[in-house]
C-alpha cells in the first residue's frame, strides 16, 4: 500500500507540474494587497528551520535501497525549497508557522530533495514566508515582486544567521529548487559572487528555473563532473517537448544531470544512477535518459504507481529526485574534490 507521502508526491507531480507547464496567470481568487509589516522571523528557534543538523527532520531520511556506509564530509549544504503555497488563497505570502504548508514542504521537498545531500554534508533548510505560486504568473507584477522580495528577506536573514551561528568557516554547497532558486540567485549576488565568502563555495545547484550563463560575475556554469566554485542548473521535460521561452536557448545554463557535462549527446539509461519517485524507499537505477535540448533536459517518462494518470510533459517537481542518486554522487564528488584541493594548497 502506498504511504501518505507516496500519494502526496504523486499528486504533487500531477498538480504542481500542471501549474508550471501551463503558466497560469492567476489562481482564480481576488488578491488582497501585499502586507509588509510582519514580525521578523527568529532563526534561533529550531522550529523555523525545515532541516537542521541538531534535530530530526525529513532531510535525515535515506531510502532503504540506498542504505550505504558513506559518511558525509565536514561541509554544509544550505537548501532552499520550492513553492508549497499553491492552493487558492488571497494572501501573497505564507506565514512561517502554517502547519499544513510546512507539512507539505517537509513531506515533499525536504524528504525527496534536501535528503539527497545528507550523505554529502550537514543540511540546513530555513523555513521562509514563501510567495504564493501566483507570484510567478499573476498580471499584478508589482504585488508579485513585493511578495518575492518579502520572501527573500526571510531567506537573507536565515543565511546571515547560518553564517554567524552555524557555519564556522566550513565549505558549503548552495542547493535550491524553483522559488528557492529565485532566492538562491539573489544570495549569490549579495553574499558570494566576488565576495570573500566565494572561497567557501563548493558549488551551487540552481535547479528548476532558467538561469542565465552570465548571471554572476565570477561564478560560471559547471562544465565537468568534479568542477568546483561553479553552478549547475537544469529543468526537466519529457522527450519530445518543444521548449518555449523568450530567452535565447544558448544563453541558458544547463548541465546533464547524468553525465554532468554540457555536451548535447544523450545519456542512456545504463549511466543513470537512480531515481527516487513515489516510493521513497525504492531506488530505480538505469531507468532514465537525459539529453540537453534547447536549454532544458529531456528524459523518458518516469514510471511509478499511478504514473499512467500523469500526462504532463513538464517534470518540474521531479527535477531533483528523477536524478536522486546522480545528484547525490555528484555533490559528494565536488565536495571531495574541493577538500582535496584545499589540502593541497
Amino acid at each position: 500500500m502506498m504511504s501518505f507521502n507516496s500519494i502526496f508526491l504523486s499528486t504533487s507531480l500531477i498538480l504542481a507540474m500542471s501549474f508550471i507547464s501551463n503558466r497560469i496567470c492567476a489562481i482564480g481568487v481576488q488578491s488582497i494587497p501585499f502586507v509588509e509589516n510582519y514580525d521578523i522571523v527568529d532563526y534561533e528557534k529550531s522550529e523555523n528551520w525545515a532541516a537542521l543538523p541538531t534535530k530530526q527532520d525529513s532531510a535525515d531520511l535515506t531510502p532503504k535501497d540506498l542504505a550505504t556506509h558513506e559518511m558525509p564530509f565536514d561541509i554544509d549544504v544550505f537548501f532552499l525549497y520550492p513553492t508549497s503555497f499553491t492552493k487558492a488563497d488571497e494572501r501573497w505570502n505564507a506565514t512561517i508557522d502554517d502547519a499544513k504548508i510546512n507539512e507539505k514542504t517537509d513531506n515533499a521537498s525536504i524528504k525527496f530533495q534536501a535528503s539527497i545531500f545528507n550523505k554529502t554534508g550537514k543540511v540546513y533548510a530555513p523555513r521562509y514566508r514563501q510567495a504564493h505560486i501566483k507570484a510567478y504568473f499573476s498580471k499584478d507584477h508589482e504585488s508579485a515582486r513585493q511578495a518575492l522580495d518579502f520572501a527573500y528577506q526571510d531567506v537573507r536573514a536565515a543565511f546571515i544567521y547560518y553564517l554567524e551561528h552555524y557555519n564556522n568557516g566550513r565549505p558549503f554547497i548552495l542547493a535550491s529548487h524553483s522559488q528557492g532558486t529565485t532566492h538562491a540567485q539573489r544570495l549569490i549576488k549579495e553574499f558570494i559572487d566576488k565576495k570573500p565568502l566565494q572561497k567557501q563555495l563548493i558549488a551551487a545547484y540552481l535547479v528548476g528555473l532558467p538561469v542565465l550563463k552570465n548571471s554572476f560575475y565570477t561564478i560560471k556554469p559547471c562544465l565537468t563532473p568534479e568542477e568546483t566554485g561553479c553552478f549547475c542548473s537544469w529543468r526537466t521535460y519529457k522527450t519530445g517537448y518543444e521548449p518555449k521561452t523568450n530567452i535565447p536557448f544558448d544563453e541558458i545554463a544547463v548541465i546533464n544531470p547524468i553525465t554532468w557535462t554540457t555536451g548535447l549527446a544523450p545519456a542512456d539509461k545504463s549511466l543513470h544512477k537512480g531515481s527516487v519517485l513515489a516510493d521513497f524507499n525504492q531506488l530505480k537505477p538505469k531507468s532514465q535518459t537525459a539529453q540537453i535540448y534547447k536549454g532544458v533536459i529531456l528524459t523518458n517518462k518516469p514510471k511509478f504507481r499511478g504514473s499512467f494518470l500523469f500526462t504532463s510533459k513538464n517534470y518540474h517537481v521531479g527535477d531533483y529526485n528523477i536524478f536522486y542518486r546522480d545528484v547525490q554522487e555528484n555533490s559528494r564528488l565536488r565536495a571531495k574534490t574541493y577538500l582535496q584541493t584545499q589540502q593541497g594548497n
